[in-house]
């Protein structure tokens, strides 16, 4: 039991700090800019966060949050062609998690991904402010309007040192009534750790 037990510590003290010598993983904020379809392309701006972790050096796991502001709308009414700009109240909320396969570990990297999660959508008659908006909503995921989504994407990241910028293009793909599918786009700033 003591030779095990000293090998298991010497493994540990020549193993362990050779894992984390290697980046482990990234974390970052983004800007998030989604064209809903539905909506008569529809152009939402937000904000969101993303981790992931490295699972080998080609392969990371990713969990990513965004939030999307309520936008105005500009409507034609029947009454003579007059123009009139009405607020909708929608605001989305999409989480997504799944598989980075990204190219070597350089400091530029092309990477592709395919991640499941769900995309919930929120009208209300107010205007709250944006972190009561985004609590409000968080809170009504499981009793509102929420979508199983499937967003295949890829992109660019580029780093200088630890910290870096990253580009992810993809298709925001919501289930309701058929697949749905609308462009998204996120930028922003990344650091690895």
């Amino acid at each position: 039991m003591k030779r095990f037990v000293i090998s298991a510590a010497l493994a540990m003290a020549l193993f362990v700090p050779a894992a984390f010598a290697q980046n482990s993983g990234e974390i970052g904020a983004f800007a998030d800019y989604v064209r809903l379809g539905h909506a008569n392309n529809a152009n939402f701006w937000g904000f969101g966060g993303r981790a992931s972790f490295n699972v080998h050096t080609n392969v990371a796991i990713e969990g990513e949050v965004s939030y999307d502001f309520q936008r105005a709308f500009t409507r034609n009414l029947a009454d003579g062609g007059t123009i009139t700009t009405v607020r909708s109240g929608l605001t989305l909320l999409h989480g997504l998690f799944g598989p980075k396969v990204q190219t070597g570990g350089g400091p530029v990297r092309a990477f592709v991904t395919a991640k499941g999660g769900f995309l919930n959508f929120r009208a209300t008659g107010t205007r709250p402010t944006v972190g009561q908006g985004f609590v409000d909503q968080v809170g009504g995921v499981l009793d509102g309007d929420t979508n199983g989504v499937f967003y295949p994407g890829g992109g660019l990241e580029a780093f200088f040192g630890p910290i870096g910028f990253r580009l992810d293009v993809g298709d925001l793909i919501y289930f309701d009534d058929g697949a749905n599918h609308n462009l998204r786009v996120t930028f922003g700033p990344h650091i690895r750790f």
